[in-house]
């Protein structure tokens, strides 16, 4: 297609990423602050929310949290490499596909969050704790939920094609 009749791509959509990176960060800055020792519960709403420190290592779930530092280097390569790939998914994008552009969008940003905490302090900083009497989820942060929530629009969306228009 000349360039002139294609249209514009998505990446402006990494503004959004952007913001996740921000809101990422801010909010561990001050889960730094205000939640001191870690691991110290802190209710939001008792019986389901607590604000919570916590250090990861691993990855979800603390997968691989204990395997003697290496770890580290492979997240940093594997969020670089998912990263470009999806930057890349999202040139390749028209702008008006926001059905595609921001799920990508969010994951970008939620990887590239974690990765500064990686590149930073060798953990990633984690705060909400969500839990009903005895079960608890893994403790996450804002770039955990752009990661999830972009994951799992990318496959809502995937599983139901936009509407064609005429």
């Amino acid at each position: 297609m000349p360039r002139s009749t294609r249209l514009p791509n998505a990446l402006p959509w990494l503004l959004v990423s952007a913001l996740v990176i921000a809101l990422d960060q801010l909010t561990k800055l001050w889960a730094l602050a205000a939640l001191q020792p870690a691991g110290m519960p802190h209710p939001v709403i008792p019986g389901f929310l607590n604000w919570t420190l916590a250090f990861n290592t691993g990855a979800a779930f603390s997968f691989l949290a204990q395997s003697g530092g290496w770890q580290r280097w492979f997240f940093v390569v594997l969020a670089v490499a998912i990263s470009v790939a999806l930057v890349v998914w999202l040139a390749r994008t028209a702008r008006r596909e926001w059905r595609t552009a921001l799920p990508l969008a969010l994951v970008i940003g939620g990887a590239l969050g974690n990765l500064i905490d990686r590149l930073h302090a060798s953990q990633v900083t984690d705060f909400i704790q969500v839990y009903y009497h005895d079960w608890y989820y893994p403790t996450f942060n804002v770039a955990d939920c752009g990661i999830s929530v972009g994951a799992v629009l990318l496959i809502l969306f995937g599983l139901r094609p936009a509407k064609a228009t005429l």
